[in-house]
């Protein structure tokens, strides 16, 4: 009898936990009808369900309650597998590590990498919108955001009026910044670039290479040179692939000084086309090439950012800084 009143008011999610769910009448029925059956009061453990209100009650484990929160870290994303798991794979992982209660779920602001990734290896992933409605479905309550971008521009953006939409079916939404955003971000990501570079010799320059955007976070490159400079170190230059300052302005400033060798690296979360192509690449209109051309030894390094470790402590920073 104990057993065919238990599967009534029990209902089994997984092996960690149940839901009880019933109301004070339905309450109130099973232990009168217990009691009228069998002359005596219902037992304990059936006493012990009885709600402390007539509201539903949802009781779940402590596995339950942790699978309630997300982090959703939002990445440009790359084709580049190699790259990818050294860089965004290994931005989630440590955000997973510092987070262990927290579900960490994935979503990429390029249409055209998902669909490169769909088809060419059959790797599925999410966009904002589909990410958020997973959550949704998936029972996720409270939901933190972070970017993987580098500036507040035009994917940041989009990201946010993705988001917006699914605000108001979530306990809490809350969204981290991007690596650039406030001055401390700068000094702490100049201090990471400087902690991976070689000891540069007096006719040698570093040029980072970033994407650029005809966003006016744009200016976010310029300002991050400006502050290389005024902390000392005028050997490092950045230009950008799609924006000012550009590649042709940043040979004007190398042309000044006394140069022999360029090293290139990518200013960039992943070493991907970018970096492998437009940077490196063996083309005639590489940044490569064009710097050969001119009678420079050119070294070269294909490390995105996200595989340096501070620069992942960033991202970590600004997921606690949230809101």
């Amino acid at each position: 009898m104990y057993a065919g009143i238990v599967r009534i008011i029990m209902i089994p999610v997984n092996e960690k936990g149940f839901f009880y769910l019933f109301r004070k009448e339905f309450y109130e029925q099973i232990t009168n009808t217990y009691d009228r059956i069998t002359g005596t009061k219902a037992p304990p453990f059936i006493r012990s369900f009885k709600p402390a209100s007539d509201k539903l009650q949802i009781k779940t484990s402590g596995a339950e309650n942790m699978c309630k929160k997300a982090i959703l870290v939002v990445s440009f994303g790359t084709s580049h597998n190699e790259t990818r798991r050294k860089t965004i794979d290994q931005i989630e992982k440590d955000i997973s590590k510092n987070y262990p209660d927290w579900k960490i779920y994935r979503a990429f602001t390029s249409n055209i990498i998902i669909k490169i990734l769909k088809n060419r290896d059959r790797l599925l992933v999410n966009t904002v919108n589909e990410a958020m409605e997973q959550m949704f479905t998936d029972g996720i309550s409270e939901v933190i955001v972070q970017p993987t971008h580098i500036i507040n521009g035009i994917e940041n953006d989009n990201m946010k009026i993705a988001i917006q939409n699914w605000r108001n079916r979530f306990k809490s939404v809350k969204i981290g910044a991007p690596l650039l955003t406030s001055a401390e971000d700068y000094h702490k990501v100049i201090t990471a670039l400087i902690k991976e570079l070689p000891e540069l010799q007096n006719d040698e320059a570093v040029v980072y290479m970033g994407h650029g955007t005809t966003h006016y976070s744009n200016t976010s490159y310029p300002a991050l040179e400006y502050m290389f400079r005024d902390y000392g170190y005028e050997d490092i230059y950045i230009a950008t692939v799609e924006a000012y300052p550009t590649l042709d302005n940043v040979i004007k400033q190398l042309k000044k000084k006394d140069y022999k060798k360029v090293i290139l690296v990518p200013f960039m979360i992943v070493a991907g086309d970018h970096a492998v192509n437009d940077m490196a690449g063996e083309e005639e209109d590489s940044w490569k090439s064009i710097l050969e051309r001119l009678g420079y030894n050119v070294g070269y390094s294909l490390k995105g950012l996200g595989e340096y470790k501070r620069i992942r402590n960033i991202f970590i920073e600004h997921v606690a800084k949230a809101d």
